[in-house]
């Protein structure tokens, strides 16, 4: 997991070939003006998930893992309470894997929790479990979905 500020997206654009075009999405003026939905980055293979959220609290949050797809996660207004787990640590499968939604959740204690601001921005690797929209305010956020390779 990597939580930094946008300005320092520079110093992780070797880590893997996706990330300069995700970043440079990233850093476009008015994203926030974007209306929720799917937009595609480079063919179908990079795309950003724009969606306003319910805060569900951390105690009903679950951890969420992802096999395909690394998230770049960022807050587009208000903080996003994101929580934290190793997922060689998760034991307690709650939502078996859907390959469909490259997604699977698990009800183990998160380990550490923060908050994700305008202007930062998180990664998630597939090693990575974490429960976003944890806080008690709705979250207007973009989720870039980079592929594994």
């Amino acid at each position: 997991m990597i939580v930094d500020r946008l300005e320092n997206a520079e110093m992780y654009l070797g880590l893997h070939p996706a990330f300069e075009k995700a970043f440079e999405f990233l850093r476009r003026a008015g994203l926030s003006a974007y209306a929720d939905g799917r937009y595609e980055i480079e063919d179908g293979r990079i795309f950003v998930l724009v969606s306003s959220n319910e805060p569900k609290g951390k105690g009903k949050v679950l951890l969420e893992a992802h096999r395909k797809y690394l998230d770049i996660q960022v807050s587009l207004d208000t903080l996003d309470c994101i929580g934290y787990k190793p997922l060689s640590d998760c034991r307690h499968c709650a939502q078996g894997y859907d390959a469909a939604r490259d997604c699977e959740f698990f009800s183990d204690a998160v380990v550490s929790w923060f908050e994700l601001d305008r202007g930062s921005f998180a990664v998630f690797f597939p090693s990575d479990a974490h429960a976003p929209l944890a806080g008690v305010v709705p979250v207007r956020k973009a989720v870039i979905k980079v592929p594994v390779w």
